[in-house]
């Protein structure tokens, strides 16, 4: 069989198009704020990762603009060669600083981040053991390294509990949660999670993707939010979001780090992050390090859209992030209301399977800390009017 039949036999994003429902690569022809032009009009943003808006900052612009000129477009080369720059290092101290661990190694995509660490740290006769609503880049990671991939019940300590007691006394292990978890917006029991894993003698990592800039002291994570930086053994973060830049790294024990930078293959292997997106991540953390009221404001804009989604009878799960689901279960509905309130000016995300669970399809609205209540107010007033008239 041709390697390439699958391709032409795949026709469900042909089939979407051709309804006029294909929702996804939408030209962006604006800086992402938290108002976009996007194909030739003004949409409010509620489809972004910019949590902490700082994609607009004309300091943290100034950095990456300044070390493109110093440095040039690009390292042309890996890290462990003649990739690494004093940029680099800089950010590296800097991270490990601000999250209170002894290291920190730089990836170039949160991804990567997660593939790299993962991959490196579970050997052949090692166990990890993943939550089933984890990234996908954890998956991938797992997958990438020659452990055993136990997973357990979204957010079901007691299925985690068994899943720990039939790993071998003898192996190795390691949990890896989301902090944050990027569909449903609610937070990992980071608690239980750490309790759990002493008892049974396994290491904690959290993917803190969502969780950093958001929760915890000055926006430390998730780790930080329930006082427990000290027994979450790995942080992994990305700059894609509050650090609006584009790379990601993990925190931990300086040996530990050592050991990823000088074994992981999609880190040995990968070009270094570029000068400006380096940069500008650094003054994105000296930003959010100067500003510890951004959170805050994030929380209070979460909240607010929270009440104003209640207020107009829209069901919604209860939590504290500013990723708020609104279920519409069935994708050919989900992809006309998405389309709806596209036409009426806001952009939310369309989630289908395999980004959530079949019959679980969802709009994901998330905010900003620079989203105004008026803006809010006005993205409210479409998306309640039209799932309204969809009988939601």
């Amino acid at each position: 069989m041709d390697v390439f039949e699958k391709c032409r036999a795949y026709t469900q994003a042909d089939e979407f198009r051709a309804q006029g429902l294909f929702p996804y690569f939408r030209e962006l022809q604006s800086r992402q704020d938290t108002e976009v032009i996007m194909e030739g009009q003004r949409r409010i943003m509620l489809g972004s990762n910019n949590y902490l808006g700082l994609t607009v900052n004309e300091e943290i612009i100034a950095a990456g603009v300044e070390a493109m000129q110093r440095y040039g477009t690009g390292c042309s080369g890996s890290r462990l060669l003649n990739g690494t720059l004093v940029l680099h290092q800089v950010f590296e101290r800097e991270m490990a600083d601000f999250l209170g661990k002894e290291d920190v190694v730089t990836f170039p995509s949160g991804f990567q981040s997660n593939l790299g660490a993962i991959a490196a740290l579970v050997g052949r006769d090692d166990y990890v053991v993943c939550d089933r609503e984890n990234h996908a880049s954890i998956y991938d990671g797992c997958k990438l390294s020659y452990g055993k991939l136990l997973r357990y019940r979204h957010g079901d300590m007691a299925d985690l509990e068994r899943r720990l007691q039939s790993v071998p006394a003898e192996a190795g292990c390691l949990v890896v949660t989301d902090g944050v978890f990027s569909m449903g917006g609610d937070i990992a029991n980071l608690p239980e999670i750490c309790r759990l894993a002493k008892q049974y003698g396994a290491r904690v990592m959290v993917d803190d993707a969502h969780g950093f800039g958001v929760l915890g002291e000055g926006g430390r994570g998730t780790a930080s939010h329930f006082g427990l930086s000290e027994q979450v053994d790995l942080c992994m973060g990305t700059f894609s979001k509050s650090l609006a830049s584009l790379g990601g790294y993990v925190a931990g024990d300086a040996k530990v780090i050592d050991f990823i930078r000088c074994t992981s293959r999609p880190y040995i292997f990968a070009a270094a992050i570029p000068p400006a997106s380096i940069a500008a991540a650094t003054a994105a953390l000296r930003y959010l390090r100067a500003h510890p009221e951004l959170p805050e404001r994030l929380a209070q804009n979460a909240q607010y859209m929270r009440s104003a989604l209640k207020a107009q009878n829209i069901a919604i799960i209860d939590a504290e992030t500013p990723i708020i689901p609104i279920y519409t279960y069935d994708p050919i509905k989900t992809l006309q209301i998405q389309k709806e309130i596209y036409e009426r000016g806001v952009y939310v995300n369309a989630t289908l399977p395999p980004a959530c669970a079949p019959g679980e399809c969802l709009l994901r609205c998330s905010l900003m800390a620079t989203h105004t209540h008026a803006l809010l107010d006005e993205a409210v007033a479409v998306i309640a009017d039209v799932l309204h008239r969809f009988g939601l």
